[in-house]
């Protein structure tokens, strides 16, 4: 169950966050760079529109069902995507793909919830969530090159393909985990019960800022900035994301052993703020051999606390009701990872890249007072 999710999961973030890596291929022909960032923020739009829709339907009907039909729809869009000519279908072709690639987000992170007790969950939890950064990895490492070799419609068969595999894998082996009888829940609205649940959204929102930053612009940086190779910076980024997927599974271990998921949280927030601070000061200042260490860092420290906060979400939810949670989690950070790419690229484009670091930073420094006390949320 566990490989399948994370299988899952990394086939989703290759299609949304992987496509970003078209850019310098979109404005090497002449396309704007706020409007090549519009066009590949469209799968994040089609996976916000319909996470908690996703999440509604893996609280009613099990995980199996989504882990099949989303990667499916991603695969049959990926694939007409790349046989368009038309930019205009090919953001609508995104945007459905980014429909698909939504049903993933919640239902991996059930089964995962769902199988696990909850002295092991962080740990699994933290080994699913390296799904993301894996696919971001993937996504560097091969869609630049091949849209630089053969073109941008030729690169979207790398998340096309990998989505196809993904419904093949959860067909076959996905069983739904075992939940309590609806009558022995109270099958109340937890989101009534205090605000505790809320502070972690909007905790989760502030931090997805830098990461988003990093994720979208980093390769960019490298190549137009710094004058490394497209190969080059893949390689960097790719290798990022790597450390990145550790650092998840570490901070899920650390949750387990701690007892708590809130005091880490609270600890790598701090953290994220520090390292965009400092990467913001030494790109503008142009001290590369330590601006691009700080780049990896950033990148490492900025997605190790997903895992926490989607773990969290999903215990204190309930079996009922964590599928929308988890969608509601999911949308918003992936609307403020929509945002990221047009906003920063035009923020790029007026003031260079010191200014979307340093921006970045200061938004995530209002996450670090949001996060809850740990006895707020101790792990059921």
């Amino acid at each position: 169950m566990l490989a399948l999710g994370v299988f899952a999961q990394t086939s989703s973030a290759i299609f949304v966050h992987g496509v970003p890596f078209l850019l310098p291929a979109l404005t090497a022909g002449g396309m704007p760079l706020p409007t090549a960032g519009l066009l590949v923020a469209l799968p994040t739009v089609g996976l916000c529109c319909t996470l908690i829709a996703w999440g509604y339907l893996v609280d009613r009907f099990g995980e199996r069902i989504a882990l099949v039909a989303g990667p499916l729809i991603m695969c049959a869009a990926g694939t007409a995507a790349a046989f368009t000519t038309s930019y205009p279908m090919l953001g609508i072709m995104l945007f459905l793909g980014g429909m698909g690639a939504a049903s993933t987000n919640g239902a991996s992170g059930r089964v995962i919830v769902g199988w696990f007790p909850p002295e092991r969950r962080g740990l699994a939890m933290g080994i699913r969530q390296t799904g993301q950064p894996i696919g971001v990895g993937i996504g560097a490492l091969s869609i630049p090159l091949v849209a630089d070799s053969a073109g941008v419609a030729p690169a979207l068969f790398v998340p096309a393909v990998l989505a196809g595999l993904a419904a093949a894998g959860c067909l076959l082996g996905i069983v739904d985990p075992p939940r309590p009888p609806r009558a022995d829940t109270a099958g109340a609205n937890p989101y009534r019960a205090g605000r505790t649940l809320w502070r972690i959204h909007g905790v989760s929102i502030l931090l997805v800022i830098p990461q988003g930053t990093v994720w979208t612009f980093a390769l960019l940086w490298l190549h137009r900035d710094i004058g490394w190779s497209l190969a080059a910076a893949g390689a960097l980024v790719t290798g990022t994301q790597v450390l990145g997927a550790l650092g998840r599974i570490g901070a899920g271990a650390w949750s387990d052993h701690v007892g708590s998921r809130m005091r880490p949280l609270r600890l790598i927030a701090v953290a994220a703020v520090t390292s965009m601070a400092l990467l913001a000061l030494t790109a503008w200042t142009e001290w590369w051999w330590v601006a691009i260490p700080l780049m990896v860092i950033a990148s490492v420290v900025s997605v190790s606390d997903n895992g926490l906060a989607f773990t969290a979400i999903a215990e204190l939810a309930g079996p009922y009701w964590s599928g929308r949670g988890l969608g509601i989690q999911n949308t918003g950070q992936n609307l403020m990872i929509a945002a990221v790419p047009p906003v920063f690229g035009g923020l790029v484009t007026a003031a260079g890249f010191p200014a979307a670091y340093l921006a970045a930073a200061v938004l995530a420094a209002a996450a670090v007072p949001l996060v809850p006390s740990s006895s707020e949320s101790f792990p059921k």
